[in-house]
């Protein structure tokens, strides 16, 4: 399965070329160097940026299986009632957690199941903290199907995310807390949860994916 790693190097190699072309200059030229410094500082902070961006530690996945992981790190800023937009599977609980560009942004499976379908949907790139971008911002959609019932995850491109990656498709098996994909810059997760779930976290919590518990399944103790 491809990695935040294969996916840093997109921007990485381009990045290292230009600071190896740079120092490479200074030292043959040293007049240029009012101009090539100022560059070579810009690439070594860009590429320390992505370097630390783009990193995915490994976590601790709680194993009592009554419990529902987050997909992603970051800020809580919705626990309520929703209706699933892209399923139609009707009201259901919606945990929503906003991601800055200093959060991780690989995507994890809340639960274990199977990927039942995915969806994309093109849009506007609205800041994630707006009211309607859950709505109208561009998004990628998973419909995980579980013993307990389906549940949905969203993933939601931003003001400066503009780029959602998949690395798990339909029919992939998930197990809770495995990583299927990411949202590159600044993003919004939303995972909608039958009804019955209890939520343990509230707007304003910090999570980590794969390892804070944000629900517990219904009749679960």
């Amino acid at each position: 399965m491809p990695s935040a790693r294969q996916e840093a190097r997109l921007f990485l190699v381009p990045l290292i070329f230009l600071c190896a072309v740079c120092i490479i200059v200074l030292f043959m030229w040293f007049w240029t160097w009012p101009v090539v410094l100022p560059l070579l500082a810009l690439a070594i902070g860009l590429t320390a940026f992505v370097t630390y961006f783009f990193r995915d530690p490994d976590r601790a996945v709680p194993a009592d299986p009554a419990i529902i992981v987050s997909a992603a790190d970051g800020l809580v800023v919705n626990v309520d009632e929703y209706d699933e937009p892209d399923f139609h599977l009707g009201p259901m609980l919606r945990i929503a957690v906003f991601l800055s560009v200093f959060d991780v942004h690989v995507n994890r499976s809340p639960v274990q199941g199977l990927v039942n379908s995915t969806v994309y949907k093109a849009g506007q790139f609205l800041d994630v903290r707006h009211p309607e971008s859950s709505t109208r911002n561009e998004c990628r959609s998973w419909r995980i199907e579980t013993l307990h019932g389906p549940v949905a995850v969203r993933q939601i491109a931003g003001l400066v995310a503009r780029r959602i990656v998949a690395w798990a498709g339909e029919g992939s098996a998930l197990a809770k807390g495995e990583r299927f994909g990411m949202i590159r810059f600044g993003s919004r997760t939303e995972v909608f949860l039958p009804i019955g779930c209890t939520p343990l976290v509230k707007p304003g919590d910090r999570v980590e994916g794969a390892a804070t518990p944000i629900a517990r399944w219904p009749g679960a103790s």
